[in-house]
């Protein structure tokens, strides 16, 4: 199943910068974990805000969520999930 994710990041102003590096290291090291394991396969910044756009593929809303949900930065972010589906009007190979 596909998902479109889009993931807006709100790290509080004041959060230690010690801290901060240790969140943005561990999300970098998980999502390019999922990333080469194949079930997130597009990732995109969003230019001029700290947000992406992502495609997930995976087996379930469930497992989904709870990919989702180990995200370190998980805590600090917004969050909008919307399922995908094949486009009849798609130009397939063959």
């Amino acid at each position: 199943m596909l998902f479109h994710v889009r993931m807006d990041v709100h790290l509080p102003p004041d959060l230690d910068e010690a801290v901060r590096a240790d969140l943005i290291a561990r999300e970098k090291a998980y999502s390019q974990r999922l990333q080469r394991a194949g079930c997130w396969p597009h990732l995109w910044r969003i230019a001029g805000e700290y947000a992406n756009y992502s495609v997930f593929d995976v087996g379930s809303i469930d497992e989904l969520h709870d990919l989702l949900a180990g995200l370190p930065l998980f805590p600090y972010l917004t969050v909008k999930v919307t399922a995908l589906a094949t486009h009849p009007s798609k130009v397939v190979a063959g």
